[in-house]
């Protein structure tokens, strides 16, 4: 750390997720974005350097690709490595758990995306479940979008005591909006051919008292993923209830259809005009007129922007591993903060339930 305390951060890998991390370090008063690292010599990388990030090649050799290209480049990975106490690698699937072995020769602590496996790690963390869990370890994988959303939602529940067992369908958008000309599906879905899909034993990986069943099927759109939710809850509750319960998250945000917030569109659509950066929804945006409860069953659904949800989570795991913060609640607070989470809740709240 610098002698100020601040926790000096690199992010490996700047794609969808790891210029959304770098944007969000920059914006914590405790911490220091020393730079960025990546393969690529594309307009991402030009935007990075006008934002006045420091920009490194993964190698020697994609440095000086990326100053051939006309980057200002500020060395090589090994070069970042070597001022930070803490890296977040961004990288694609499975190529991060190629990166492990040199960041435990370094000593250094690391944290890993959901694309790879618990095992790599050897934790899982989402900030509200496991928080204490994480505090001083060398390394944690802040799990995928779908799990976060999904840990998130039955972790308020949990806590409210209404949490029996949860089953969950999703709708799972065909790939990343920027990525949309490259592939995707069109006039077909595509189920998950096994059932469970992975998120449900993924949120177990979190939470191993999670009694909850996921499958998936994927649709031909890019915009966010839709979760249908059937729980069982311990005993029969109201719904003023069980919203109270969800409102306990700051990052869980009710929204209505009756408001014009009735599709996935709409509701990003908000997130720009507010200034969210990249048009960010962090939260789990989760339908209150919607929800219904029938007994001791609940039903409701709700948004998960895949691009957004697991930055805030990935802040909180740098403040747990680096032992900057030990108490959940108060990382959570300070990048709710940072971000600006909890503020289009209050915005939202004169309309009512």
């Amino acid at each position: 750390m610098t002698g100020s305390g601040m926790v000096r951060v690199a992010v490996n890998g700047y794609g969808v997720i790891g210029k959304r991390v770098a944007d969000a370090v920059f914006r914590q008063l405790d911490m220091v974005l020393a730079g960025v690292a990546d393969v690529g010599t594309d307009w991402r990388l030009r935007v990075a350097t006008t934002r006045g990030f420091r920009v490194f090649g993964a190698t020697a050799g994609h440095a000086d690709a990326m100053a051939s290209a006309g980057l200002k480049i500020s060395g090589t990975l090994d070069a970042l490595l070597d001022e930070v106490d803490i890296v977040v690698d961004c990288t694609p699937k499975r190529v991060a758990a190629r990166n492990v072995d040199e960041y435990r020769r370094r000593g250094l602590k690391f944290i890993l995306q959901g694309g790879e496996s618990h095992a790599v790690a050897g934790h899982s963390f989402v900030a509200e479940a496991n928080y204490a869990s994480a505090v001083g370890r060398d390394a944690t994988r802040v799990v995928s979008c779908n799990t976060t959303s999904i840990v998130r939602t039955l972790t308020a529940l949990k806590r409210s005591g209404l949490l029996r067992r949860a089953r969950g369908t999703l709708l799972r958008r065909a790939t990343d909006p920027w990525e949309s000309h490259l592939g995707g599906i069109m006039n077909t879905l595509v189920p998950e051919p096994e059932i469970p899909s992975h998120q449900g034993p993924d949120a177990q990986s979190v939470d191993p008292e999670l009694d909850v069943v996921t499958m998936a099927v994927k649709v031909p759109e890019t915009l966010a993923h839709l979760h249908y939710w059937v729980v069982e809850m311990t005993r029969t509750a109201s719904k003023d209830e069980v919203i109270e319960a969800f409102a306990a998250s700051s990052r869980i945000l009710p929204v209505r259809t009756d408001a014009g917030l009735s599709a996935l569109n709409a509701i990003k659509e908000m997130m720009a005009d507010i200034g969210r950066p990249h048009d960010n929804l962090y939260e789990v945006a989760l339908w209150t007129d919607m929800l219904k409860v029938e007994g001791s069953e609940l039903f409701y659904a709700y948004m998960v922007d895949n691009q957004a949800i697991v930055i805030p989570e990935t802040i909180d795991a740098i403040r747990a591993l680096c032992g900057t913060e030990a108490v959940a609640a108060a990382s959570i607070a300070r990048t709710d903060d940072a971000l600006g989470i909890g503020a289009v809740t209050a915005r939202l709240q004169p309309s009512g339930r």
